[in-house]
């Protein structure tokens, strides 16, 4: 609920915000370019009501101050204009004398725009602003001057803007109903919008924290192809990544349980047998003592592969990297299962090459990886199968095949096999992760591990690692010399 309040307050101060404040600015906006306009078309109306009075009074300029006022009662009464304005006769002292409604004058109106008039050099002037009554008008004075330049009179308009007024409060009124409408229509798609948001993400959420409670078999349903639908895709294959991952991990400590314990029951029970014993039959003895020098021999090597294993996973794995032999190295690999080999009836056989170039390797890593590949092929071969060393150079490559005609690895397992606690067959003993340890170990030799297998047919496995250059590159030769040569004194 917090995530979806929180997703909520974010569109609403940032998106809803955001459009609310425009919308605001725009009305505002367009309130006041609407009122000016209408304002300045009422204005050009009256000027050009005003400029008329250049011809209509014309001949007054030598006319005496009663024959103006005479002449402009008698357009103003019979003026065609007063319909839609209100006209005003101002006499030369600035005291109106008539006006076109036929209301007596009243002296207490103000009449800026007939200062301004008198002071202005195209003797008018125009004035918008609330009389006495609060009535908003619009007022516009033309002064009449003789040839002398003395004012003979003035005639004024007076215009209403209620109605206009009116009209900009319904234009404002109907773009405040369009905001409005524009606003609650982005809520309500902006709602649907974003509950098709939350609600996955809420079931993601509780399907997730299920998960990280150790329910793996937990699944999202996809309802759409977006990215959400992508999302919940990729926690689903998380969820079997884990589930496997969890399950290779509880299989290897099954597998690693039983490998520890049966080499320790072993010693146990010969300890226990030769304290028995006492000094008692020399030949149980020794007997008894191989078989825990063995068994103790097999727990070191499980412990030792544990903390290779341990080393790979945090990154800490090194390499002592020297020149050697490789064809040496294999040939001692295989030597050391030869007698095992003849014991469990199965043949290992090695064609061992006239010569391999050496290798720039980590001598007890490359052996750990020869000794891991054919421990598997002999724990996998049935009595009575072979399996098969060989070793040849191509290209600057060294390719060491392992193989053996055992029961092989299903399709299905194969891509998986290299993975740590990955075991294919439950059924013989391992860690699981002899194969993850000789991997990354070729992958710090540049080299690599490659296994073909096929189900009842046999495994090989193809070991392969960049062989030394005989010759070093000039520049590179150049760097050697420059390191074991002593500097040249610098003569003084």
């Amino acid at each position: 609920m917090k995530s979806t309040n929180g997703i909520t307050r974010r569109w609403l101060l940032n998106s809803l915000g955001v459009i609310l404040l425009i919308l605001i600015t725009l009305i505002i906006t367009f309130s006041f370019a609407v009122q000016g306009y209408v304002y300045n078309v009422i204005q050009s109306t009256v000027n050009g009501r005003a400029g008329e009075l250049t011809n209509v009074f014309s001949s007054y300029r030598n006319a005496s101050a009663q024959e103006f006022e005479n002449a402009a009662r008698n357009y103003v009464e019979n003026s065609s204009g007063k319909e839609l304005m209100e006209m005003m006769v101002i006499d030369s002292r600035g005291d109106i004398i008539v006006t076109s409604t036929g209301f007596p004058p009243d002296s207490t109106q103000p009449m800026p725009d007939y200062d301004q008039a008198l002071e202005s050099d195209d003797e008018m002037g125009a004035w918008t602003g609330n009389l006495t009554s609060g009535e908003k008008v619009m007022a516009v004075t033309r002064v009449m001057r003789d040839k002398n330049g003395g004012a003979l009179g003035a005639i004024r308009y007076v215009v209403s803007l209620e109605k206009a007024d009116e009209q900009i409060a319904k234009i404002v009124g109907a773009l405040m109903l369009a905001g409005f409408l524009i606003i609650l229509f982005i809520v309500v798609s902006s709602f649907y919008f974003i509950r098709s948001i939350v609600t996955p993400i809420r079931e993601i959420g509780v399907i997730a924290k299920r998960i990280a409670q150790g329910d793996f078999n937990a699944r999202i349903e996809k309802i759409n192809h977006d990215e959400i639908g992508q999302l919940c895709e990729t926690i689903n294959e998380m969820a079997v990544e884990l589930g496997a991952a969890d399950k290779m991990k509880n299989d290897f400590i099954s597998s690693i349980s039983h490998e520890l314990r049966t080499p320790l029951t072993a010693i146990k029970g010969w300890a226990e047998t030769m304290q028995e014993m006492g000094g008692g039959d020399p030949e149980t003895f020794h007997k008894g003592m191989g078989v825990i020098i063995r068994e103790s021999e097999r727990l070191s090597g499980i412990v030792e592969e544990l903390l290779d294993f341990s080393r790979m996973q945090s990154g800490r794995m090194t390499l002592m990297m020297d020149k050697i032999d490789i064809l040496a190295e294999l040939g001692e690999a295989v030597y050391m299962f030869t007698e095992r080999a003849a014991a469990e009836g199965k043949y290992l056989l090695y064609e061992e090459p006239a010569m391999l170039s050496p290798v720039l390797g980590d001598i007890n890593r490359l052996r750990q990886v020869f000794v891991n590949i054919i421990d598997n092929a002999l724990k996998y071969t049935s009595e009575g199968g072979t399996v098969s060393v060989t070793a040849s150079e191509e290209n600057g490559m060294i390719h060491v095949v392992i193989s053996d005609n055992g029961c092989g690895i299903p399709a299905e397992h194969l891509p998986h096999i290299k993975k740590k606690f990955y075991k294919a067959n439950q059924t013989v003993r391992g860690s699981g992760i002899g194969l993850a340890l000789a991997d990354e170990i070729m992958a710090l030799h540049n080299g690599r591990l490659d296994i073909e297998s096929h189900e009842g047919v046999g495994t090989a496995v193809t070991i392969t690692i960049p062989a030394l250059e005989k010759t070093p590159p000039k520049d590179r030769l150049e760097d050697h010399l420059e390191d074991i040569m002593p500097p040249k004194e610098e003569k003084g």
